[in-house]
């Protein structure tokens, strides 16, 4: 398997962060938007799409601010891959915006932007910041 490369991409969003962190922070939001279904035991984070299931450990977390998701092998073990969703504030005009961090394959990155592009738009739709 080739190696997967860093990147970043950045959402305006018009919301609070509050209701925002509810969204990326909890199964039941996340599930309204990132994968069809998400379970979670503990630390550990089961996303569901289609007929496939991920799982990931939630690695940290700032109350309002971002989380991280570790992805984790059939063993519970942390793979060296992780996303992570971080609401950024502008100190001076209050814009808020997501910061998406996650990692694809070179040749893949386009279509994993559009993938998150996707899933943001029906995050914005959601919470009305369309």
């Amino acid at each position: 398997m080739d190696q997967k490369v860093r990147y970043e991409i950045e959402f305006p969003i018009n919301s609070s962060p509050q209701l925002l962190y509810q969204y990326i922070s909890t199964p039941s939001g996340l599930s309204e938007w990132f994968a069809d279904n998400v379970n979670s035991r503990g630390e550990f984070f089961t996303f569901i799409w289609n007929d496939s299931e991920e799982k990931a450990r939630l690695a940290s977390k700032k109350a309002g601010e971002k989380v991280k998701f570790k992805w984790v092998d059939a063993n519970n073990k942390d793979s060296e891959y992780f996303f992570e969703l971080h609401i950024l504030v502008d100190e001076i005009t209050k814009d808020v915006s997501l910061m998406v961090v996650d990692f694809a394959e070179q040749d893949e990155i386009g279509e994993a932007k559009q993938l998150w592009e996707n899933q943001v738009s029906d995050l914005k739709h959601l919470i009305g910041s369309v």
